[in-house]
């Protein structure tokens, strides 16, 4: 898909959107709670992987962490605008604050990325425990597995979710992944 892009075939650049747009706009509308913001964001991260098609390397990770990486980015720099700008207007708020709020943000959008990443039998078991309260148990009968499965799968889940609450060092981003859109 990369090379159909870096050769300008729009019939690419729809193709990627068919399979990126929700996750685009799904991780900017969690991180700035604005449909509207979330729809531009959305329009400038297609814009840039059109413009920027060799931006993206294969050898740094899947085209879906690629893009969700850019999307976060320019998502959380549109928070800070937002907030600081916000903040400035009302004169409340601390820099700190405004920071807390980021990192929830980016948090929230990460395991929301996390979430809908992970494969359907490591998700299901999540979704019955998290929103139907179902213990280990209850969730291997309604999946029909064994109780060694439920909780295997209910453990890797909420392992792979707790990395979303890590914020990787500064400069830690492989590289070409850290550019601004």
């Amino acid at each position: 898909m990369q090379q159909r892009l870096a050769r300008g075939e729009a019939a690419a650049l729809g193709e990627f959107y068919d399979r990126f747009a929700s996750l685009v706009h799904g991780l900017a509308a969690r991180v700035l709670s604005d449909e509207r913001a979330a729809d531009q964001i959305t329009r400038e991260v297609f814009g840039y992987v059109w413009e920027n098609p060799d931006a993206y390397d294969p050898k740094q990770g899947s085209m879906r962490s690629w893009v969700a990486k850019l999307t976060q980015r320019e998502a959380v720099q549109r928070l800070r605008q937002a907030e600081a700008s916000s903040h400035a207007e009302s004169g409340g708020g601390s820099p700190e604050e405004l920071e807390l709020k980021v990192r929830r943000a980016s948090a929230a959008a990460r395991a929301d990325y996390i979430v809908t990443s992970m494969p359907a039998p490591l998700r299901a078991a999540l979704e019955l425990a998290y929103f139907q309260r179902r213990d280990y148990r209850q969730a291997a009968a309604d999946l029909s597995i064994t109780e060694d499965e439920a909780r295997r799968r209910l453990r890797l889940g909420l392992q792979l979710l707790s990395s979303a609450n890590t914020r990787p060092p500064e400069g830690a981003a492989p590289p070409g992944y850290g550019r601004a859109l």
